[in-house]
C-alpha cells in the first residue's frame, strides 16, 4: 500500500486540478488567475517544508539546487496555461486530459529511450498503437 499513495495523490490533486482550470472565470486574465494560484502553492510548499523537516533550514536546501526545478516551475506554469486555454476555447475536461495523455504516453516512450536507456518492447509499441487509435475513437 505505501506504493500506492503517491499514485492516489496525484489522481485525486488532478481531478480537483482539471476542475478548477476548467473552472476559472472565461473573463479572468489566465496569468493574474496564474500568480493567485503560484502564491498559494508558494506558502501551501513554505509551510508544508518546514512542518516536514525537524531541522529546515530552507537556504541550506536552495544551495542544492539545480536547472531542474527551474525547469519543472516552467513546465508547470506551461501545463496549467495550457489546460486553462484548452477549457476557454471549449475542450470538454473528459477529452482534454484524455488527448494530452495519450500523446504524453507516447512522447514518454521515446524520451525514457532516449534519455533514460530505456527498452522499446513490441508490448509498448502496440500501446502506442492503442493510444492513437483511442485518439481516433474519442475524436469522432
Amino acid at each position: 500500500m505505501s506504493d500506492i499513495w503517491p499514485i492516489v495523490l496525484i489522481v485525486a490533486s488532478n481531478i480537483l486540478y482539471q476542475i478548477c482550470a476548467k473552472s476559472v472565470p472565461k473573463d479572468m486574465d489566465v496569468m493574474a488567475s496564474m500568480t493567485v494560484t503560484y502564491l498559494v502553492g508558494a506558502v501551501c510548499s513554505g509551510l508544508m517544508f518546514f512542518a516536514m523537516n525537524r531541522t529546515p533550514h530552507l537556504l541550506q536546501e536552495c544551495s542544492k539546487l539545480n536547472a531542474a526545478p527551474i525547469l519543472l516551475g516552467i513546465s508547470v506554469v506551461g501545463l496549467e496555461v495550457g489546460y486553462i486555454y484548452a477549457y476557454k476555447v471549449g475542450w470538454p475536461v473528459s477529452i482534454a486530459s484524455t488527448v494530452q495523455s495519450a500523446f504524453l504516453a507516447v512522447a514518454l516512450i521515446f524520451v525514457g529511450a532516449l534519455l533514460y536507456n530505456e527498452t522499446i518492447t513490441p508490448q509498448k509499441v502496440i500501446g502506442v498503437m492503442i493510444c492513437l487509435a483511442g485518439l481516433y475513437l474519442i475524436n469522432r
